[in-house]
């Protein structure tokens, strides 16, 4: 929250949000108020809260600050306390996760969902069925993933490989990666989310904002 402030005093018009905020690690009126402070500095219009139950890789971080990680049902309880103490509050909130009651969970009481990961057909189905459940309007369906980028399709495995990428990271130069991004358009995402493997290269936001968004289909 404090580097979600910085950036917005030092920005004018990007949007600034979470991806996600863990429900467990604050209680809902600390929650509410850190998004409040971001969106008082940088305008309630900037701001997305997404807040998540955590996962299996969430349970020592939880641990290590003397948080019980709870079971899947105490992590969506906290969530749903979360979103509900979160939302109306002049920005969106979303939520961030792909089990069964936490989609179920973004339906009924958030304004939009995100799944992460690069499983189009599971994202296309997911997606439906979410969407099918949305009680909010406006309500946002997005998808976020890392990808691997480069100048062409061959350097950007090139430097996959020195990367150690995961196998489901999006590979390859501006055409390849837009056309991986349209094809999750054509899914039911309404945003893409995008996250460089090697995110501490200014050339990723070059290539990201020169070369493949001009390749994007506008909608």
């Amino acid at each position: 929250f404090a580097l979600l402030g910085a950036i917005a005093a030092e920005t004018t018009r990007i949007g600034l949000g979470s991806l996600v905020a863990r429900a467990t690690l604050r209680p809902p009126a600390t929650l509410a108020h850190g998004f409040d402070t971001v969106a008082r500095i940088a305008g309630v219009d900037r701001v997305v809260a997404t807040i998540g139950a955590g996962d299996s890789h969430s349970e020592a971080e939880n641990e290590s600050y003397g948080l019980p990680f709870g079971t899947m049902s105490d992590r969506v309880n906290a969530l749903r306390d979360a979103v509900v103490t979160t939302r109306d509050r002049g920005y969106p909130v979303w939520v961030g996760g792909d089990a069964g009651a936490v989609r179920a969970l973004a339906g009924f009481h958030a304004d939009g969902w995100n799944f992460w990961g690069s499983d189009r057909e599971r994202f296309r189905a997911h997606a439906a069925d979410v969407r099918a459940l949305a009680d909010r309007a406006p309500f946002v369906i997005s998808w976020g993933g890392l990808v691997v980028l480069a100048a062409d399709d061959d350097a950007a495995e090139e430097k996959a490989r020195r990367l150690g990428a995961a196998p489901d990271v999006v590979v390859g130069g501006p055409a390849r990666v837009a056309a991986e991004l349209d094809a999750y358009a054509d899914a039911g995402a309404e945003w893409v989310i995008v996250g460089p493997v090697d995110s501490s290269d200014p050339a990723n936001a070059t290539l990201l904002g020169e070369a493949v968004a001009p390749l994007l289909r506008r909608r």
